[in-house]
């Protein structure tokens, strides 16, 4: 049995449920075969509802990326202008930094229906099922020193949680550093890569995954408590082409005001739109834990977090969890 011939039948009954003992009929294979080609189907992002009782049900097929749409919605000068679509790579981020490498311009996007090997903070694995999410990589190319570069991952988020706040009026905040969360269950990856050269950036390849139409069974069950999707959260499929072109436009706008202006308006942002500042914490550091209520964010996109004997200390790297009570 083939795929293809599975899913002429799904669809042939499509909104319908199909029962195992007709599929086993129609196509001459055993409910192991087809439980197994059910899963392969699913992977390749059609979702379809299975029933001990019922049989399966084919709800929908993969959403598939419009150039054309997309190019239509938007509103930039330079983001996104230059767009790289994969049906499917290891990491996104590696094709933007091979096209870096060639003398891409900024603003130059990579985005792929599917990552086989999406990479988030600290090593993580990033899950990026096909035609579900967006899994995309921009270059940037800013005229900032090194140690600047933690400032950019900052503003990726504050652009990222307006963008989705203003499309879906979700209520979405940032847990420091750039976790977006909707009622405390993640949204979206950011991962910022750097190259530099005498102390200067010679590229920044900003790396963004965003659960835009994940269902909650696309999540394995020890995930569904700390992460969620846009169409879970708002109960309707986004179009992934209006999400992008949004974040596009409100990133460029807050790239281009950081250029003339600094960190400082990018500071007011985050700030207004954490969920972490004056909340007690628990940050796990590389040099050990701390606990304090984080009160302001750095201009050197640091936490300044209050210990419980009063003292302010600045932390630049960390997980931050609930306190231990």
């Amino acid at each position: 049995m083939t795929m293809s011939k599975l899913l002429e039948l799904l669809v042939a009954h499509s909104g319908q449920y199909v029962s195992g003992e007709m599929i086993s009929r129609e196509l001459n294979v055993s409910r192991t075969a087809i439980w197994k080609q059910i899963h392969k189907l699913e992977d390749q992002g059609y979702e379809i509802e299975a029933s001990r009782r019922l049989g399966y049900k084919l709800i929908s097929v993969p959403d598939k990326y419009s150039l054309d749409d997309l190019n239509e919605q938007l509103q930039t000068a330079a983001f996104g202008r230059s767009i790289h679509l994969f049906e499917q790579v290891d990491s996104t981020q590696n094709v933007a930094q091979k096209l870096a490498e060639e003398g891409a311009p900024e603003g130059t996007l990579v985005i792929a229906e599917q990552q086989l090997s999406g990479r988030g903070r600290m090593g993580r694995a990033w899950m990026s099922p096909k035609g579900k999410g967006v899994w995309m990589s921009l270059i940037m190319r800013p005229t900032i020193p090194v140690h600047f570069a933690p400032q950019l991952t900052l503003l990726t988020a504050v652009a990222l949680c307006r963008s989705l706040a203003r499309l879906t009026s979700l209520p979405i905040g940032i847990k420091w550093p750039n976790d977006l969360l909707i009622d405390g269950k993640k949204i979206s990856g950011i991962l910022l890569e750097s190259t530099a050269e005498d102390a200067r950036l010679r590229y920044v390849i900003a790396g963004v995954g965003i659960s835009v139409n994940l269902a909650s069974s696309d999540y394995p069950e020890e995930m569904q408590e700390r992460v969620t999707s846009l169409r879970i959260a708002s109960g309707e499929r986004l179009s992934r082409e209006a999400v992008i072109a949004a974040f596009m436009l409100e990133w460029e706008q807050l790239y281009t005001l950081y250029q003339a202006e600094g960190f400082a308006p990018v500071v007011t942002l985050w700030e207004a739109l954490s969920v972490s500042l004056n909340k007690p914490a628990r940050l796990t550091t590389p040099q050990g834990i701390i606990d304090g209520t984080p009160v302001a964010l750095d201009e050197s996109g640091a936490i300044a977090v209050r210990l419980e004997d009063g003292n302010v200390v600045l932390v630049f790297s960390a997980e931050m969890g609930e306190p231990v009570t």
